[in-house]
């Protein structure tokens, strides 16, 4: 096994490259969570990995209460399957949690200022109510409670991470929150090491081939929490050393071509880049900072092609319609230029709206 199948056995096994699930919760757990501060591209993440899915049944998935959106790890937000809800955030937030004392103490949040904030959600959400982010602050702002300077987002964040609140179903345009309690009644309860070992299972069937690095860098682990859970499912997976590099994989490895001639259009979170600390595999070092460029931490959509990351794509709406503008990294070849076709067409079908190619850069 070389660098390049690598990249491939993970298109097969992240669900892009063949797809076995049918419903958008079986997507998300197999995957353990997938990063949603995009709320549109991580939509798609799991559309893109389900072969009927739109972009509206993603949506109902999300009203059915079967997936959720929350901060369970790295301070993130994320997409977990509704089940999975309290095991990850106990696991996983009590660090970030710690690690963020400082920069609430620079804001003025303390263990008082979160308790009242507490109350007021409690009887503001209670009943099955939901509020948007802007009503939210009002509240906080009627009781005054300040949420400048980032202290309303770190009020959400901290509070949804604690296991209070969490997103609830989308209004237009606008994002909600509801009572976790109410939202998902039940759930999973693992206790530590079972969470660890479950974790690690999900990561390295899901993401692999992937180091323990990885796995360390995508849940935010600790390494000696995050090698303790590989070691619990070490005998469930594939150990094999490329590069001087340790790779987990899992028992069942699916027969991968040899080249893939399907071009895929994945948002720029998606879990093929984000869910890696090495992410050379897929992507040359040079064009790195073309699908990450400044310092704020936005990821552009890629096109890969292949296994390899070749090129970004950015979307427009114009009247209805989807604009979709691809920008290669070089020339791309006649083959590749072909499968833009149906690449866009699976989109559309996606969108459930028309979609027209705008190739005058590729």
């Amino acid at each position: 096994m070389n660098t390049l199948d690598i990249a491939h056995h993970r298109l097969y096994n992240q669900q892009i490259a063949t797809q076995r699930f049918a419903q958008p919760a079986q997507v998300v757990a197999w995957l353990g969570a997938v990063q949603a501060q995009d709320f549109a591209g991580a939509k798609w993440s799991i559309g893109l990995r389900l072969p009927e899915t739109t972009d509206k049944g993603i949506e109902r998935a999300i009203i059915d209460r079967t997936i959720v959106r929350t901060w369970p790890m790295r301070g993130t937000l994320h997409f977990l399957a509704a089940e999975d809800v309290r095991w990850m955030l106990k696991l996983l937030t009590t660090r970030t949690i710690a690690g963020s004392a400082r920069r609430q103490q620079e804001l003025e949040l303390d263990g008082k200022v979160f308790a009242r904030c507490e109350k007021l959600f409690i009887q503001a959400l209670q009943g099955g109510r939901q509020l948007s982010r802007d009503a939210i602050y009002a509240l906080l702002e009627k009781n005054h409670i300040s949420t400048g300077g980032q202290r309303g987002y770190h009020i959400l964040w901290r509070l949804a991470q604690e296991g209070l609140i969490c997103f609830g179903a989308p209004e237009g345009k606008q994002q909600t929150f509801a009572l976790l309690d109410e939202w998902v009644p039940k759930s999973k309860s693992l206790e530590r090491e079972v969470a660890l070992a479950e974790l690690a299972q999900r990561y390295f069937s899901s993401h692999g081939p992937a180091s323990l690095h990885d796995f360390v860098g995508w849940s935010g682990l600790r390494i000696a929490d995050a090698k303790a859970g590989l070691d619990a499912v070490a005998s469930r997976l594939v150990q094999m050393k490329i590069n001087d590099t340790v790779y987990w994989m899992p028992q069942e490895l699916n027969v991968v071509n040899r080249t893939l001639s399907t071009l895929f259009l994945l948002p720029g979170f998606d879990e093929f880049m984000l869910g890696y600390k090495d992410r050379t595999a897929a992507l040359e070092l040079q064009h790195a900072d073309k699908i990450c460029p400044g310092s704020n931490g936005m990821f552009s959509p890629t096109l890969v092609w292949d296994g390899r990351v070749v090129g970004t794509w950015k979307r427009t709406f114009k009247k209805g319609t989807a604009v979709l503008q691809p920008t290669p990294f070089d020339s791309m070849t006649k083959t590749q230029t072909r499968a833009l076709a149906p690449a866009a067409e699976r989109y559309a079908r996606y969108l459930g709206a028309p979609v027209i190619l705008s190739c005058e850069e590729a």
